[in-house]
């Protein structure tokens, strides 16, 4: 082979080289900026699934409720990352997170909130919970006391001192035994309003109806469990941060009587809005949790001085 043959050889070769190269180095950095789902393991070694968005302080924390995933905020991740780092969390059992666990109590979920606070590593955290997910960050406060400025409820919290009985448990809990998917669609389409969507309304209805029974079986008896006992009101023991929630008036809310539990809470109800608020009216809502955020790191500065 000559030697000007030789050289358009070679030439060649680092040609195709540096284009694979390029094409490598091209695929790696369109990888590292999608923003692909984490993965951390709760302090049972179940995995959870969560994802982070965006930069800022406070971070926010978003928790689902009963037989939801972090899919229902939506309509809240594009706009608080622009100012926050924002984070949404698949509870253990939910969404794309492990199914391993036998019990599913609040207690438990909340260790997945902390493992999942503790993988990205923020020290100034408001925890946004909806439904469940106000109970479970009320956990999660507890075990990060230094962390967390303030806690977020969306339509939950109504009423620490509503009573319930076994017979109470038993009588809820039956349409969910006898035929899960059925129970469930009646008892999720009863927290809808008429003005809501009804394509949103019936995908609600469609996905929890689709929840894995087991989960939510067990979730819902330690939720109703923790009324019985008294345990939905001791989490609050020695909890001194502040707490809001944001609530539909589709069920009444006793501020006073959360108070008797709570070292600080306050309610913002949104009229005419249904238990999926912060989906069904997300403009209004995410304009009362920006307010509320504001109040809550401004807080947090009066008690650090």
């Amino acid at each position: 082979m000559s030697d000007s043959r030789s050289k358009a050889v070679q030439r060649r070769t680092l040609g195709a080289f540096l284009l694979v190269a390029g094409l490598v180095l091209s695929v790696g950095a369109v990888q590292a900026d999608t923003g692909w789902p984490r993965i951390v393991n709760s302090e049972d070694g179940t995995p959870i699934s969560y994802e982070v968005h965006g930069s800022g302080e406070p971070m926010l924390v978003f928790v689902h409720g009963w037989s939801c995933d972090r899919r229902y905020w939506r309509a809240q991740v594009p706009h608080f990352s622009g100012n926050h780092q924002v984070v949404t969390v698949d509870l253990a059992g939910h969404g794309h997170s492990g199914l391993q666990r036998e019990s599913y109590s609040m207690a438990a979920f909340g260790e997945d909130v902390r493992a999942v606070i503790e993988a990205v590593g923020s020290d100034d955290v408001v925890l946004v919970g909806h439904s469940m997910g106000g109970p479970v960050v009320a956990h999660t406060a507890r075990l990060l006391p230094d962390r967390v400025i303030g806690l977020v409820g969306v339509d939950t919290f109504h009423n620490l001192d509503q009573e319930m009985t076994q017979e109470g448990m038993d009588e809820w809990l039956a349409p969910l035994k006898s035929d899960f998917r059925e129970g469930t669609g009646q008892f999720v389409a009863s927290m809808f309003v008429p003005e809501t969507d009804e394509n949103l309304r019936d995908w609600v209805i469609a996905d929890m109806s689709a929840a894995p029974s087991a989960v939510a079986l067990s979730s819902m008896e330690h939720m109703l469990d923790d009324a019985i006992t008294g345990g939905a009101r001791k989490v609050f023991d020695g909890l001194d941060i502040p707490i809001v929630t944001i609530n539909a008036d589709l069920w009444p809310t006793d501020a006073e009587a959360n108070r008797n539990h709570m070292h600080s809470f306050d309610a913002v109800i949104m009229e005419g809005a249904d238990h999926f608020l912060h989906m069904a009216r997300p403009e209004a809502f995410n304009a009362h949790l920006t307010e509320v955020i504001a109040r809550l790191a401004d807080s947090d500065g009066t008690r650090n001085d």
